[in-house]
């Protein structure tokens, strides 16, 4: 019975360590996942787990070694905003793996990257043809940026000499038949306008209101609980559960 309590008051310590290291650390990580923040984070996190479940060793040991990883990543991010080669350093910085529709082979051999891999990421970026590409660059946290050829751009307002107005956000006015009265009052509204635009689509009452919102072009959305589907939209032609 004693093992079991001693692994309870150590996870409690280890969780509360955790939560307050990630605070300190911040955002930095999850932003600029490199590879060496990647590996840091698996050993970080295997030295808490041994810090509450090893029984063999002191926890301080373990507690020790957690504090000196999470101290040194501290260390090294202040450095790293401070120096711009020791940034370089530390998180490497980006590599051309395509200019002008040409692949650079010495590039990708360094970066250990295959040509089908460079492939597969232009066409996440649904680019097909590798002569639309202007630069693609590999990014220090792994992802590929790509830059069409302008003649491959898509065309923009700006280039119409289109307006721009600004663009509101989606509010959400219901949630699970439950009025969000802040969100009306934001967009200048009440609950007569809201009871208002219900009826108009034909909706007597709250319980029948999945989700309604205002969207940015002030259009009033409203999704029910009962959705009829028409079988034409039915693709599916298998009977089990899902």
């Amino acid at each position: 019975m004693q093992e079991p309590l001693v692994v309870i008051v150590r996870s409690i310590i280890t969780f509360f360590t955790i939560l307050l290291y990630a605070r300190l650390i911040g955002k930095q990580q999850i932003g600029n996942f490199t590879m060496f923040d990647y590996i840091n984070g698996i050993t970080i996190g295997s030295i808490a787990a041994t810090l509450a479940t090893d029984l063999s060793s002191k926890a301080l040991v373990h507690w020790i070694a957690l504090t000196i990883f999470v101290v040194l990543t501290i260390l090294l991010q202040y450095l790293g905003v401070k120096n711009r080669y020791l940034s370089k350093v530390q998180d490497s910085e980006p590599v051309v793996l395509m200019e002008n529709g040409n692949i650079l082979e010495k590039n990708l051999a360094a970066a250990r990257i295959t040509k089908d891999e460079l492939m597969t990421q232009l066409r996440c970026k649904n680019i097909f043809s590798p002569i639309e590409v202007e630069v693609v660059l590999l990014e220090p946290d792994g992802s590929v940026s790509v830059r069409p050829i302008s003649s491959y751009q898509t065309v923009q307002k700006k280039d119409l000499n289109i307006p721009v107005q600004f663009s509101k956000l989606t509010t959400e006015v219901i949630v699970d038949g439950i009025i969000i009265k802040q969100n009306l009052e934001q967009r200048g509204k009440d609950e007569a306008w809201l009871m208002d635009q219900l009826h108009k689509q034909g909706v007597r009452s709250l319980n029948e209101v999945s989700y309604a919102a205002i969207l940015p072009n002030d259009f009033f959305y409203v999704d029910r609980y009962d959705d009829n589907i028409s079988d034409e939209l039915n693709i599916s032609d298998y009977q089990g559960p899902y």
